[in-house]
Protein backbone atom coordinates (compact mmCIF):
# COMPACT_ATOMS: atom_id res chain seq x y z
CA UNK A 1 0.00 0.00 0.00
CA UNK A 2 1.42 3.19 -0.70
CA UNK A 3 2.64 5.24 2.53
CA UNK A 4 0.75 8.20 0.99
CA UNK A 5 -2.66 7.06 1.17
CA UNK A 6 -1.70 6.03 4.52
CA UNK A 7 -0.65 9.47 5.71
CA UNK A 8 -3.99 10.82 3.72
CA UNK A 9 -6.02 8.39 5.80
CA UNK A 10 -4.46 9.52 9.40
CA UNK A 11 -5.18 13.19 7.93
CA UNK A 12 -8.52 12.64 7.07
CA UNK A 13 -9.35 11.00 10.59
CA UNK A 14 -8.36 14.87 12.07
CA UNK A 15 -9.73 16.54 9.11
CA UNK A 16 -13.30 14.40 9.57
CA UNK A 17 -13.40 15.10 13.49
CA UNK A 18 -13.05 19.03 12.71
CA UNK A 19 -15.19 18.81 9.65
CA UNK A 20 -17.75 16.32 9.74
CA UNK A 21 -18.26 18.20 13.91
CA UNK A 22 -18.64 21.31 12.36
CA UNK A 23 -21.08 19.89 9.80
CA UNK A 24 -23.09 18.12 12.80
CA UNK A 25 -22.95 21.04 14.98
CA UNK A 26 -23.96 23.49 12.28
CA UNK A 27 -27.09 20.53 11.15
CA UNK A 28 -28.37 19.87 14.30
CA UNK A 29 -26.94 22.55 16.91
CA UNK A 30 -28.06 25.22 14.70
CA UNK A 31 -30.73 24.58 12.43
CA UNK A 32 -28.36 25.35 8.99
CA UNK A 33 -29.67 23.80 6.05
CA UNK A 34 -27.48 20.67 4.13
CA UNK A 35 -25.94 23.05 2.16
CA UNK A 36 -24.36 25.69 4.76
CA UNK A 37 -23.70 23.20 7.30
CA UNK A 38 -21.86 20.83 4.66
CA UNK A 39 -19.89 24.02 3.06
CA UNK A 40 -19.02 25.37 6.00
CA UNK A 41 -17.82 21.78 7.62
CA UNK A 42 -15.96 21.57 4.57
CA UNK A 43 -14.55 24.74 4.48
CA UNK A 44 -12.40 24.66 8.05
CA UNK A 45 -11.89 21.14 7.34
CA UNK A 46 -9.90 21.98 4.15
CA UNK A 47 -7.67 24.47 5.70
CA UNK A 48 -6.53 21.74 8.38
CA UNK A 49 -6.30 18.95 5.32
CA UNK A 50 -4.29 21.80 2.91
CA UNK A 51 -1.47 22.47 6.05
CA UNK A 52 -1.27 19.14 6.85
CA UNK A 53 -1.29 17.41 3.65
CA UNK A 54 1.36 19.57 2.10
CA UNK A 55 3.84 18.73 5.45
CA UNK A 56 2.73 15.43 6.65
CA UNK A 57 1.44 13.27 3.88
CA UNK A 58 3.06 14.73 0.35
CA UNK A 59 5.78 16.44 1.88
CA UNK A 60 5.53 18.93 -0.84
CA UNK A 61 8.21 21.40 -1.77
CA UNK A 62 5.37 23.15 -4.39
CA UNK A 63 4.96 26.87 -4.06
CA UNK A 64 2.62 27.84 -1.44
CA UNK A 65 0.35 29.91 -4.30
CA UNK A 66 0.38 27.49 -6.85
CA UNK A 67 -0.88 24.54 -5.05
CA UNK A 68 -3.48 26.43 -2.94
CA UNK A 69 -4.88 27.50 -5.95
CA UNK A 70 -5.03 24.09 -7.56
CA UNK A 71 -6.07 22.85 -4.10
CA UNK A 72 -9.25 25.10 -3.55
CA UNK A 73 -10.36 24.18 -7.28
CA UNK A 74 -10.04 20.11 -6.52
CA UNK A 75 -11.79 20.73 -3.23
CA UNK A 76 -14.58 22.63 -4.45
CA UNK A 77 -15.12 20.24 -7.49
CA UNK A 78 -14.90 16.85 -4.86
CA UNK A 79 -17.45 18.61 -2.76
CA UNK A 80 -19.89 19.53 -5.40
CA UNK A 81 -19.49 16.17 -7.26
CA UNK A 82 -19.49 14.18 -4.00
CA UNK A 83 -22.65 16.06 -1.65
CA UNK A 84 -24.82 16.30 -4.78
CA UNK A 85 -24.34 12.49 -5.52
CA UNK A 86 -24.80 11.33 -1.87
CA UNK A 87 -27.85 13.99 -1.63
CA UNK A 88 -29.23 11.86 -4.43
CA UNK A 89 -28.77 8.91 -3.35
CA UNK A 90 -29.78 9.25 0.40
CA UNK A 91 -32.83 10.88 -0.35
CA UNK A 92 -33.28 8.18 -3.38
CA UNK A 93 -32.46 5.42 -1.08
CA UNK A 94 -34.47 6.34 2.36
CA UNK A 95 -37.02 7.67 0.46
CA UNK A 96 -37.49 4.23 -0.79
CA UNK A 97 -37.37 2.95 2.76
CA UNK A 98 -39.46 5.00 4.88
CA UNK A 99 -41.86 7.69 3.20
CA UNK A 100 -41.86 9.73 6.35
CA UNK A 101 -37.96 10.22 6.25
CA UNK A 102 -37.28 13.64 7.39
CA UNK A 103 -33.75 14.99 8.40
CA UNK A 104 -32.51 11.10 7.82
CA UNK A 105 -31.44 11.63 4.46
CA UNK A 106 -29.35 14.74 5.03
CA UNK A 107 -28.06 12.65 7.81
CA UNK A 108 -26.92 8.97 5.55
CA UNK A 109 -26.25 12.17 2.63
CA UNK A 110 -23.43 13.41 4.62
CA UNK A 111 -22.05 9.59 5.28
CA UNK A 112 -22.13 8.98 1.67
CA UNK A 113 -20.83 12.10 0.93
CA UNK A 114 -17.77 11.77 3.14
CA UNK A 115 -17.09 8.51 1.68
CA UNK A 116 -17.02 9.85 -1.91
CA UNK A 117 -15.27 13.09 -0.68
CA UNK A 118 -12.11 11.10 0.59
CA UNK A 119 -11.83 9.20 -2.55
CA UNK A 120 -11.89 11.72 -4.83
CA UNK A 121 -10.07 14.15 -2.98
CA UNK A 122 -6.81 11.77 -2.47
CA UNK A 123 -6.86 11.52 -6.34
CA UNK A 124 -6.89 15.40 -7.12
CA UNK A 125 -4.32 15.63 -4.34
CA UNK A 126 -1.99 13.49 -5.08
CA UNK A 127 -1.66 14.12 -8.91
CA UNK A 128 -3.52 17.69 -9.72
CA UNK A 129 -2.26 19.65 -6.10
CA UNK A 130 0.80 18.19 -4.55
CA UNK A 131 2.30 15.85 -7.55
CA UNK A 132 5.50 13.47 -7.06
CA UNK A 133 8.14 15.70 -7.92
CA UNK A 134 11.32 14.55 -10.32
CA UNK A 135 14.07 13.06 -8.72
CA UNK A 136 12.71 12.89 -5.37
CA UNK A 137 11.00 9.36 -5.52
CA UNK A 138 7.27 8.43 -5.05
CA UNK A 139 6.76 10.49 -1.80
CA UNK A 140 6.45 6.67 0.41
Amino acid sequence: MNHSFVRFLLVGVVNTLVGLGTIYLLLHGTGATYWVATFLGNTIGACVSYVLNRVFTFRSQSPVRGSILRFTAVILACYVLAYYAAIRMAVWGVHALLPEYGQAADDAAVLIGTGLYTVLNYAGQRWLVFPPEKGIGNHL
